[in-house]
């Protein structure tokens, strides 16, 4: 009986928050591009990108993100936010987590792991 090879692994890791710029966006079109191509996706979000998945957001004039990243998440997509940028945000210490299920608060120390784990590495912002 013949396995399948390993999925390859995208790691993507945002800086810059939603509605500032298209990263935000470019990330969700590159992620759902490699989840549809059988990738495991990584996404780490560090700075303002901390801003992403954060509940409750209503924009008027954008495509709301955070519709986005919630499909990503129902797909399997790993989300991880830097503690450090969101407790500078007011995230982290929040007693109502702010974030979508299945958004992960953790550190840096992560970024090493993916990137030695994953196939692809981009960096947007």
């Amino acid at each position: 009986m013949e396995s399948s090879p390993p999925k390859k692994t995208l790691t993507l890791i945002l800086t810059e928050g939603p509605y500032r710029s298209q990263y935000a966006d470019m990330a969700y079109e590159i992620a759902k591009s490699a989840l549809n191509n059988e990738y495991n996706v990584n996404i780490f979000l560090y700075m303002d990108a901390t801003h992403i998945p954060r509940k409750g957001q209503n924009p008027h004039s954008f495509p709301n993100i955070l519709e986005k990243i919630k499909k990503l998440v129902s797909r399997g997509a790993d989300i991880r936010a830097c503690v450090r940028c969101a407790t500078a945000r007011g995230y982290a210490c929040d007693a109502k987590f702010p974030y979508i299920n299945g958004i992960t608060i953790t550190n840096v120390y992560d970024i090493p792991e993916w990137i030695k784990k994953s196939d692809k590495v981009l960096s947007l912002g």
